[in-house]
């Protein structure tokens, strides 16, 4: 079986290319989440990586799970049980992956994303997507649910009420109406989309890596707790990011009124 996952580094930045485009970028059927979580491994390990791009190679983001998989286990050839399995120990390693990868991670959603495609894209912090892309929440469609997290991912980026309207219709929606619904925070040419992805990640990695690290963080754990826990874990962090080399160059650049650098 071939690789799935090219993993590429130009100083802070790592591009993640989902690179199977003959099936349309399955994350079913293949390494695909094995090679995932071994990348993100590889980031966690690597202090100099300040920001990753995701996105797919030739038509389509990510098609989301393989048919012939689905075939499989609607055959009658596996018990319910060992389904369960394979997605405990499978598929649903991957947002808890991503969810605690402290790196920011932005989707360049290049073309289609269905079904655990657009889930995939809903791990992600930042969405950017070509004007060629198309969304959908299709497994209903199969007779299916979100198996991989999708059902908790999407309605804290677009609400519940159309949350639950992608989801029970299945029905395919445009880059406009991503946009539109705050799926995606910009739709450009897919001749920029690389470039617009490498520059919000330029812009992230230029800011001190600690402190970004620390706000993905908190952005991450205000999705599901309290304020005032929030706001405990929020005086921690600062203690730690009042004390960091970076705060005190920031400080100092801005009174001496010239450009800092940043070290981590």
């Amino acid at each position: 079986m071939t690789d799935f996952l090219r993993y590429e580094q130009q100083g802070p930045i790592v591009t993640l290319t989902m690179d199977e485009p003959a099936r349309r970028n399955p994350l079913t059927g293949n390494n695909a989440v094995d090679e995932f979580l071994s990348a993100i491994d590889r980031i966690h390990r690597d202090s100099g990586v300040r920001a990753v791009i995701l996105t797919g190679a030739g038509a389509a983001f990510s098609s989301g799970g393989d048919i012939r998989d689905m075939e499989r286990q609607a055959s009658g050839q596996v018990n319910g049980m060992q389904i369960r399995q394979e997605y405990r120990t499978g598929i649903q390693r991957l947002p808890l992956a991503l969810f605690n990868l402290e790196v920011p991670v932005i989707a360049a959603i290049n073309g289609a994303a269905m079904g655990a495609g657009l889930d995939l894209a809903c791990m992600c912090d930042i969405r950017v997507a070509s004007e060629h892309a198309k969304f959908a929440e299709t497994f209903v469609r199969l007779g299916i649910i979100p198996g991989d997290g999708g059902a908790w991912l999407l309605q804290r980026l677009i609400g519940l009420a159309r949350a639950s309207e992608l989801s029970l219709t299945g029905e395919v929606f445009d880059a406009r109406q991503a946009l539109d619904w705050g799926l995606v925070s910009r739709v450009v040419s897919a001749e920029e989309l690389l470039p617009t992805a490498r520059a919000l990640a330029e812009k992230i990695a230029g800011n001190p890596p600690h402190a970004v690290r620390l706000t993905k963080r908190l952005l991450r754990e205000a999705m599901h707790t309290r304020l005032d826990t929030l706001l405990e874990l929020s005086a921690a962090y600062q203690s730690l990011s009042h004390q960091t080399a970076d705060h005190r160059e920031a400080v100092n650049a801005f009174l001496e009124k010239r450009t800092p650098t940043f070290t981590g």
